[in-house]
């Protein structure tokens, strides 16, 4: 008798609807890869291993899980964005939402062999000096947090266990509010000395010999116990551990540096410390007394090495930041503008009002930025592949250029979750492009001086550029036309529900400007935008708008319904101004009711012209 089975629609529904199966992770498609993960408690001994692989790789792949990216659809970096507006837009970002995870990858590529060494850090902004830094505050994004928790990502571990940081900027208003500092080398004043300093020196002068003399005298012991007690309460000596130090109250820098010149003349027997208040500056002047020149060697060193572990406790993950930029090794990313705001907004201080001073700024420490997706560009200048999977899969789909990984560190079952994995896939996928474009990496100078165009070029949509200033914005398709921005129009105040081709047709026989070819698209549910083709129809258009469409029934009407219209100007404005609302309509509304100088606007040149093309479509229900 044959076995009955269930219909095969029965079993397709039971797959899909059993809530206890256990989802798939695509992370774990590989088992031979392992990433090492870091939190608080293995952060130290990791330093340690990570800085002789940094130096001795000859690439840095990072990758980064933040709380989001965008508030808006229009948030986002859009084609129609110049290299301005899409810095705007990643400063925004960058300045509101978190990093939880910094995945770092030193690698070296040697022949078709990847050998990497991947970690995952896992971060949380904890302020753990009471310091009032980092800032507690920060969005997430639901759509980021959910694709975290299907990777399996533990919250509570990260909140626990996370790394803590500073930025350069922060650490260093930090080291103004906290701990004593040990003055290695006094400096005679260079000032002349008034009457209120001479008065000062004389009196903690006199103070500082007889609290000496009375130490000395108390250790040699030929005083009674009660006498030596007398005497210190009178000289008004404390302890600091086993040595016998003393208090110089300041009430300014200036006493800080006369107590310092005095303090020289009892170079071989004291060491001073800074005191400092809690709200920033210094309070007193410690003096701590040691008994011979071994021993104030020996109080030296343990004070810097105390300073030293409380400065690493402060900086924190930051410290990783400072070895890759200390070694000078280009640093591979997939998203650059996103991730480099991001790395300059935490770790190394505010970010700059514009693109130009951004790109300074960060030239200083990572010299060598390359973008997969610009490097992409060589090989498939006309196909904009927007993750790491789709350019994986397109190289191999076309190319022959097996690149084996070998990971030689060794990472424990419980380190080897399933996070950081888009390290490797970076590390991976740029040894494949060196590999297509037949790219030594034998050395790093092959490499870099290779893609010497495409360092440091964070405008997502540019292709490589000789000329750093260079800002045009690309959109890799197959057919692409370039297009000035004084040809874009933002128009909206149309009835909810409207789909670009409806509106095009409203438009069509509505003015002069629409007689010729252009383009409809929406940037989100609310604004849209036109493109025209015929150089001077924008203008025209607008002029109608303002006008009140005059002469113009069909545009007399669509005004009266509620459209209006903006130039790309006003757009970049919106930008600068950092009206970020969440339709675009209301942010241009706001914009255009906002009195602006436009003589105060920044005066550097940008590129006007952006590319378009006809087959682009953005999908409403992703709005």
């Amino acid at each position: 008798m044959p076995t009955l089975r269930p219909p095969r629609f029965l079993l397709r529904r039971f797959i899909t609807t059993n809530t206890h199966t256990k989802p798939i992770n695509k992370t774990t498609q590989n088992p031979k890869w392992c990433v090492k993960q870091v939190s608080k408690f293995n952060f130290s001994e990791t330093l340690e291993t990570i800085k002789d692989q940094i130096l001795q790789s000859d690439f840095i792949a990072v990758s980064l899980k933040k709380t989001g990216s965008h508030s808006a659809p229009w948030h986002k970096t859009l084609s129609i964005d110049t290299p301005e507006t899409a810095y705007l837009k990643a400063k925004y970002a960058a300045e509101r939402f978190q990093l939880f995870q910094f995945a770092v990858c030193p690698f070296s590529v040697r022949d078709s062999k990847l050998i990497a060494y991947p970690y995952n850090f896992h971060l949380f902004p904890r302020d753990d000096f009471k310091l009032g830094m980092p800032c507690y505050s920060f969005m997430c994004q639901s759509s980021y947090l959910t694709s975290m928790a299907n990777e399996g990502f533990d919250f509570n571990a990260c909140i626990n266990e996370g790394i803590s940081y500073l930025s350069r900027a922060q650490e260093s208003i930090a080291r103004n509010r906290r701990g004593n500092t040990v003055v290695s080398k006094l400096v005679q004043s260079s000032s002349a000395h008034s009457v209120a300093d001479t008065l000062f020196l004389k009196r903690i002068q006199s103070r500082v010999k007889s609290w000496i003399t009375a130490c000395k005298e108390s250790n040699t012991g030929s005083e009674d116990a009660l006498i030596r007690s007398l005497r210190k309460v009178m000289v008004g000596s404390e302890e600091f551990g086993s040595r016998p130090c003393l208090m110089i109250d300041v009430c300014s820098e200036r006493h800080v540096q006369l107590a310092l010149e005095m303090l020289k003349e009892f170079a071989d027997d004291v060491v001073p410390l800074l005191i400092r208040a809690k709200g920033g500056g210094i309070q007193a002047v410690q003096v701590v007394l040691t008994s011979s020149k071994e021993d104030k060697d020996i109080f030296e060193r343990e004070q810097q090495c105390k300073e030293e572990d409380e400065n690493r406790r402060v900086c924190g993950f930051r410290e990783v930041i400072d070895l890759i930029a200390a070694s000078q090794k280009p640093v591979v990313a997939q998203n650059s503008l996103s991730d480099f705001t991001l790395i300059h907004s935490k770790f190394l201080g505010p970010l700059p009002p514009i693109m130009d001073e951004f790109r300074t700024s960060l030239r200083l420490l990572f010299p060598h930025v390359l973008d997969i997706s610009h490097l992409m560009d060589e090989i498939s200048p006309l196909k904009k592949l927007n993750s790491v999977s789709a350019a994986t899969s397109y190289l191999k789909r076309r190319f022959f250029a097996p690149i084996d990984v070998e990971i030689p560190q060794q990472v424990e079952a419980d380190e080897s979750k399933n996070h950081g994995f888009d390290v490797l896939r970076i590390s991976q996928l740029f040894a494949k492009i060196c590999s297509v474009l037949k790219v030594s990496t034998e050395t790093v100078e092959d490499a870099s001086s290779a893609f010497k165009g495409y360092a440091n070029v964070f405008n997502p949509y540019s292709a490589s550029s000789d000329d750093p200033l260079e800002e045009d914005v690309r959109i890799s398709t197959d057919h692409q036309q370039k297009l000035s921005t004084q040809n874009i129009v933002f128009v909206w105040g149309f009835t909810v529900g409207t789909s670009a081709k409806m509106l095009r047709n409203q438009l069509l026989n509505s003015h002069e400007a629409f007689s010729d070819e252009f383009d409809v698209r929406f940037v989100d549910k609310s604004c849209a935008i036109i493109a025209f083709w015929k150089p001077n129809s924008s203008a025209k258009f607008l002029e109608a708008m303002e006008s009140g469409g005059i002469n113009c029934d069909s545009l007399s009407n669509l005004i009266s319904d509620g459209l209006r219209s903006a130039d790309y100007e006003t757009y970049k404005r919106l930008c600068n101004l950092g009206l970020w609302e969440v339709n675009l309509a209301d942010s241009l509304d706001n914009t255009l009711a906002t009195d602006f100088d436009v003589h105060g606007e920044d005066s550097h040149t940008e590129s006007t012209e952006v590319y378009w093309r006809n087959t682009d479509r953005i999908n409403i229900d992703d709005l």
